[in-house]
């Protein structure tokens, strides 16, 4: 697509600029720029397949090293965002191949920052499939730099998680929250924390919020294992609660609804002595949030947290006898 481009748009206007864009994984004509003769990739990313491929071709190699200018690499959120801007201005749904020319326009601007300055960006194909679009979804957010994720420990001691909620700076949307008690003696709790973001100064503002209020936090937003894996792997079961322990562990599946407060309200209405052992949120898009949420309380008190509970006025389900639950996240 860009040798053929390029060989009319050179022709006709041969000031103008062609630039291509790669996947950060799927290089193969940046290297060949780079070194000024075809490079053969080891391997490729497939995220993007439209221009998966190992070389260029012999005759688009022969147009493109002396038609093309530059060429931009962008990393496969980019091409997420890429993919729901173009939803949000065109209710079209590219493909990765064809939203990457936006991802690179994106890039290229901002990079150079460039105005008053005419750049086009060719879109071409749309043949993506339903099962691809939740990974796109999860992704978008992080590549237009609006969502920022955050490992903090924090004490396992009562009040610690109300705390660490009450240190992230009014207004701002919580997306995610992981967290399982350890019951490890004297051990930190480690929480995954995923919030919404203006841009990348916001993040960075945000950590150092969390550092003045002495809190132990890695910024993970660049951490791919992070972003695919451990957020959906954080907790397992707890050996906080053991056999002729006082206390039990409850576990509630809660409607929270979408509005600045919700969870402070929840947390404010437990009683002291009462702890989260286990918290799961993802905001989805929805106007209610989706929380699993485990309480240790003592068992003579499961009638007065039921009473907290309907008091809330959030819809509910006691999921303490699940089979998953049981199975999975309880000793």
């Amino acid at each position: 697509l860009i040798a053929g481009v390029a060989v009319v748009l050179k022709r006709l206007w041969p000031k103008v600029r062609i630039v291509g864009v790669e996947p950060v994984d799927a290089d193969a004509l940046y290297r060949s720029l780079e070194k000024g003769e075809r490079v053969v990739l080891s391997r490729v990313g497939s995220f993007a397949d439209g221009v998966a491929v190992r070389e260029v071709g012999e005759e688009t190699w022969r147009l493109c090293r002396s038609l093309v200018d530059e060429v931009v690499l962008v990393s496969n959120d980019e091409i997420c965002a890429a993919i729901k801007d173009v939803f949000e201005d065109t209710r079209s749904i590219m493909e990765p191949a064809g939203a990457l020319s936006v991802a690179g326009m994106k890039r290229y601007v901002l990079e150079r920052k460039i105005t008053g300055k005419k750049v086009i960006a060719i879109t071409s194909g749309a043949n993506t499939n339903f099962d691809r679009l939740r990974h796109v979804s999860e992704r978008a957010e992080i590549g237009e730099q609006r969502e920022a994720i955050f490992a903090v420990k924090i004490p396992e001691a009562a009040g610690s998680f109300k705390n660490l909620v009450k240190s992230i700076p009014t207004g701002t949307s919580v997306t995610e929250f992981n967290y399982r008690y350890s019951g490890k003696e004297n051990a930190p709790a480690n929480v995954f924390v995923g919030l919404a973001v203006k841009n990348r100064a916001e993040a960075l503002t945000i950590l150092d919020i969390f550092r003045e209020n002495d809190y132990e936090v890695e910024d993970m937003t660049d951490n791919e294992v992070a972003k695919l894996h451990i957020r959906h792997l954080v907790g397992g079961a707890s050996n906080g609660v053991t056999a002729g322990d006082d206390q039990e562990e409850v576990l509630y599946r809660f409607e929270f609804p979408e509005r600045p407060g919700a969870l402070s309200t929840f947390l404010s209405k437990l009683k002291f002595g009462w702890s989260i052992s286990l918290f799961h949120y993802r905001n989805h898009g929805t106007d209610v949030g989706r929380v699993l949420c485990g309480v240790r309380i003592g068992k003579s008190e499961r009638g007065e947290f039921n009473r907290v509970v309907e008091e809330l006025g959030y819809m509910y389900v006691d999921e303490t006898e699940n089979t998953a639950y049981r199975t999975f996240l309880r000793n």
